[in-house]
């Protein structure tokens, strides 16, 4: 069974975090189903989670990397093709 705190690598990886203790959010365009990410942000940055296994772990990353990660998504460099 995976534990309920994260120690993930990343900018805050020498803080754990309670994922339950996040406020976790989905995107309005998500129609409400468990079919997107959701996301929460952090002291050190921002965690990304999948809604269908939110026990499943989390991504953190940093301001900087989720700008960047933002940025990618929005100029469709990370549409499938």
């Amino acid at each position: 069974m995976a534990s309920a705190l994260s120690h993930a690598s990343g900018p805050d990886s020498s803080h754990r975090i309670d994922p339950g203790a996040l406020a976790w959010r989905k995107s309005s365009y998500s129609g409400g189903g468990n079919d997107c990410v959701e996301v929460a942000f952090t002291p050190g940055g921002t965690a990304v989670r999948d809604s269908k296994n939110p026990a499943g772990g989390m991504l953190r990353m940093t301001a900087s990397e989720w700008d960047v990660l933002l940025t990618a998504a929005r100029s469709g460099i990370l549409d499938r093709r």
